[in-house]
């Protein structure tokens, strides 16, 4: 079963090797999972839930996106969220690419470069506790 993540802000990998958010290129034909997610958040910022953008992005990755069947999409969603999933503190996106990642009250996600106005005050108010949990993206080494 799938965490419902709310008011949560997962700050960028203490790691992570851009001091600005970086959109993300690919040089292969398919895209990779994580660019289809930063062009899905940052095309629309708190539309998607975590389960919902974790669909859109498997629809676009696979190949999915032209279905149009509603009965075989639900199947593949109830499919698809049957299995685990990393949440978003293991995404390229907060470890490699500077992006932290915001969900409002709604559990809606909107992502942030790490050089932002927003980002500062999203990571402010989570560290200070009040009204945001602050997650930490997990590193990419180990030590």
């Amino acid at each position: 079963m799938i965490r419902h993540f709310t008011n949560m802000f997962i700050q960028v990998a203490s790691d992570c090797p851009v001091a600005e958010g970086v959109t993300p290129i690919s040089k292969r034909a398919l895209k990779p999972a994580h660019l289809i997610q930063y062009e899905l958040l940052m095309e629309s910022p708190y539309r998607y839930t975590f389960e919902d953008q974790l669909f859109e992005v498997y629809k676009r990755h696979k190949g999915y996106e032209m279905v149009s069947d509603a009965e075989e999409l639900e199947k593949l969603r109830a499919e698809l969220l049957s299995k685990n999933h990393p949440c978003l503190r293991a995404s390229q996106l907060t470890k490699k690419f500077g992006w932290g990642v915001h969900f409002n009250a709604d559990g809606k996600i909107a992502i942030y470069g790490m050089e932002t106005e927003k980002y500062n005050e999203l990571k402010e108010l989570a560290t200070n506790g009040t009204e945001i949990e602050l997650q930490v993206a997990i590193r990419s080494s180990r030590r």
